[in-house]
């Protein structure tokens, strides 16, 4: 019997850890993957977390889980498949062990959205990639697209520019949502031309990736670019499926909690991407971390 078992390892699951370890809980963290860091060890630069100017994805998730282990935080490469958190003993399954505990930080996270379009499932892994930093090398010389207007697609693009021939950014507005330090570096970037008022109607090839065909959303016209890649950021939606019936979702399936985390099951903390909020960033996450496990020992 844990004090706590957290679910997920990225920046909100590893604070948990750091917080729960300090705090003299016992607590085990449950992560699906080999790499500690959640989706920020796929982001190349990282510029908005206070105390470093610059710095990647995979070195910062690594100092965070350096930062857990010197502090003696327990950790299982597992994948879980089932929970009941109801009631006093909360139970986590995965396929090979059976754990309980007394609270729940859920800190699962979320996954890119996916475009939905004909050639999308078929050529994913043959040109159509949802992470710019593990597959841009492939494309060196070449022409991609990339599909979003937010940061993420703005980095990948910044990202792909010093690696391809040529960036086409698609974006279904006329206008980026990305923010404006992001935006004045993709635009001086001399290799990237914007298809603005545009979604993709559908991609298309025989084995890979060889064109994308573009639809404007305002007068139906569409066009066709040549290009050797699809690199998809469109947004992300909460891996929460195994949580709902069991705690208060939204509509988009996000599990409702607060800046305190609690969710709608005593005992039970929701903390990062997977929670419902207004800004999902690196530094919010971490604070959930921190939130979560302080709300957690306020119920013990």
């Amino acid at each position: 019997m844990y004090d706590m078992i957290i679910i997920g390892s990225g920046p909100a699951g590893l604070t948990a850890a750091i917080y729960a370890t300090r705090a003299k809980l016992d607590a085990l963290v449950i992560e699906e993957n080999y790499v500690s860091g959640g989706q920020i060890i796929n982001t190349y630069e990282v510029e908005n977390y206070p105390g470093f100017n610059t710095i990647s994805g995979f070195d910062l998730a690594e100092k965070f889980k350096s930062h857990a282990d010197s502090l003696g935080a327990k950790f299982v490469t597992e994948t879980v498949n089932k929970v009941e958190l109801a009631g006093d003993v909360k139970k986590v399954y995965t396929d090979d062990n059976t754990y309980e505990a007394k609270t729940v930080i859920i800190a699962g996270g979320a996954t890119h959205r996916k475009l939905g379009c004909p050639g999308e499932e078929e050529l994913a892994g043959y040109g159509v990639s949802y992470c710019a930093t593990c597959d841009g090398a492939f494309y060196k010389g070449k022409d991609v697209a990339v599909m979003g207007g937010g940061n993420t697609a703005v980095e990948d693009a910044i990202f792909l520019t010093r690696l391809v021939n040529k960036v086409y950014l698609i974006h279904r507005r006329n206008e980026l949502r990305a923010d404006k330090a992001l935006q004045d570096k993709l635009f001086a970037a001399d290799n990237v031309e914007m298809v603005w008022d545009s979604v993709i109607d559908r991609i298309e090839g025989e084995s890979k990736v060889e064109r994308v065909i573009t639809k404007n959303v305002k007068d139906g016209a569409e066009r066709t670019l040549d290009v050797a890649g699809v690199f998809v950021a469109v947004g992300i939606v909460p891996i929460s499926e195994l949580y709902k019936g069991q705690v208060e979702t939204d509509a988009a399936g996000y599990i409702v909690a607060g800046e305190d985390c609690v969710t709608s099951v005593p005992g039970v903390f929701a903390a990062g991407d997977i929670r419902t909020k207004g800004l999902r960033q690196i530094v919010t996450a971490a604070a959930d971390g921190a939130n979560a496990v302080n709300s957690a020992q306020a119920y013990l």
